[in-house]
Formats: C-alpha cells, structure tokens, sequence
C-alpha cells in the first residue's frame, strides 16, 4: 500500500485535495498539522510561542518521521516540512511526493483569512508569501515525484488525476 505526501505551500489545498486523495485510493488520510495538535494537546502558535520556529519544526520532522512508519496513507504535510534536508529525504525515499503548485494569487486568497498560521501573521501578506515561495519552490521541486497545479479544476477532480497518475506508476494504488 503506498504511502503519498501532499507538499506545498500554505494554501495550496493539501488538506482538502488529501482528503479527496484519501478517498479516491481507499487509504487513511492524515493531516500532519492537526496530528501535532492532537497529540500536544496545543495550537502550533502555541508551539511557535513557546518553542519558536526552530521547536516547531523539530516536532514536526520527528511526527513525520512516526508517520512513514506507516503503510497506505495520504498525508499533507505543514508547508515547511521541506525545510529540513532529513525530512526532505525521508520523503523521498518512502513516499510518493506530490508537490501541489498554485499561484502566488490563489496563496494569497486562500489564506488572507486564516488567522492559524504564524509565519503568515502580522505583516505584508504578498511579501511573506513572495519571499517564502522564492525559498521553498526550489526545494518543493527537488523533493516531489510529481507535481499537479491546483486552481483549474475542483479539488476532487485533481485529486482523481492524481489518484490515476499513481495509479499507472505504481499499477495498483491498493500496493
């Protein structure tokens, strides 16, 4: 049974095309966000309060790393999960990557009104999301084994174009 991770910038619909991806291939869907809140007890601005960024994503490569313990899920993970080269290889090597690409636009739209991401708090918006698209994109790419745009089409038909995708790499997405 395969193991799929959904990268991406924050905004780019991991959650809801997982969801849909979870379901198209009959597999557990698991997102890594809300797994770290489940198993703190604590909101990840909490953890970012507390820990500061640095703390945050050690818990997070530590849960990711539990997580690919695992056979058959779909999970989307935090928009930084690739800033650590650990991770980044983890992924690579015991998952199929999916890099979920949308515009600098739709990133905006999509998050503007989320108050529960602490890197996109406070501040110039466009700025944040321009400066951490310059330094994640390269790293998305070098990560993902596939990368799908989001934007053009609903989340369940996206998520169904994957679901064949894997399901001609890999012959059967039950594997």
């Amino acid at each position: 049974m395969p193991r799929i991770v959904l990268i991406g910038m924050p905004g780019a619909g991991k959650t809801t095309i997982g969801k849909s991806l979870a379901l198209a291939l009959s597999l557990p869907f698991i997102d890594a966000d809300r797994e770290l809140i489940a198993r703190t007890g604590v909101p990840i601005a909490t953890i970012f309060e507390i820990e500061g960024e640095a703390g945050f994503r050690r818990r997070e490569a530590a849960l990711i790393a539990d997580l690919l313990e695992r056979k058959g899920l779909v999970m989307a993970t935090g928009g930084g999960a690739i800033l650590s080269p650990v991770t980044r290889q983890l992924m690579r090597e015991s998952a199929i990557v999916v890099y979920l690409r949308a515009t600098l636009t739709a990133l905006i739209e999509r998050t503007q009104r989320d108050s529960s991401r602490p890197l996109l708090a406070n501040g110039n918006l466009k700025e944040k999301l321009t400066a951490m698209l310059a330094i994640r994109e390269p790293l998305y790419e070098e990560t993902a084994h596939l990368t799908f745009d989001t934007g053009r089409q609903s989340p369940a038909k996206l998520a169904g174009a994957i679901a064949r995708t894997i399901e001609t790499r890999t012959g059967d997405p039950a594997k």
